[in-house]
């Protein structure tokens, strides 16, 4: 990341699983560098068996980062029964029962890396949506997000959750 830049929320995924599907550190990295090698991976940390714990992966071709940190414990629990609750009529069977059992999840929060002036949020540059197709704003690409989700999902046979719209992703 360049030292001009800085980092935005914009949107936060769940990986919804048991915790006895855990992946470790090692598998997290090499399923994400093997899914796209110009991810570059930083900040890794794992528990003392080489679980994971948390990491970020920078995409600078995206304009993106993703933060990714795994929780487990009684409020997660209890999260996911609610929406299992919530989401009983739209789900398939097989889905409502994985939701039930899931007492771990993996936050996947998505960064758009953006250019600020002076070192300041409060002056960075934003793209404007009626700004001439002509001019060259650095777009985020949702690619970076899309391909993190997908591989925790496999390596946890877990179910994507988009807390902004309800909805558990296919």
């Amino acid at each position: 990341m360049a030292a001009n830049d800085e980092l935005y929320w914009r949107e936060t995924y769940f990986i919804l699983f048991p915790h006895k599907r855990r992946p470790t550190l090692k598998q997290v990295s090499a399923a994400l560098v093997n899914a796209n090698c110009r991810f570059q991976i930083e900040n890794p940390a794992s528990d003392p068996e080489g679980l994971l714990e948390s990491l970020l992966v920078e995409s600078p071709e995206d304009h993106a980062a993703v933060e990714i940190s795994y929780e487990v414990g009684d409020a997660i629990i209890e999260q996911n029964l609610a929406w299992a609750k919530e989401l009983r009529e739209d789900l398939a069977p097989a889905q409502l029962q994985e939701l039930i059992i899931a007492d771990a999840r993996i936050d996947v929060a998505h960064f758009e890396r953006m250019t600020a002036s002076n070192g300041s949020a409060n002056n960075a540059t934003f793209p404007d949506e009626f700004a001439d197709p002509e001019d060259d704003y650095d777009m985020l690409d949702p690619t970076c997000l899309l391909t993190v989700v997908e591989t925790l999902a496999g390596l946890t046979g877990g179910l994507t959750f988009d807390p902004a719209s309800g909805e558990i992703l296919a």
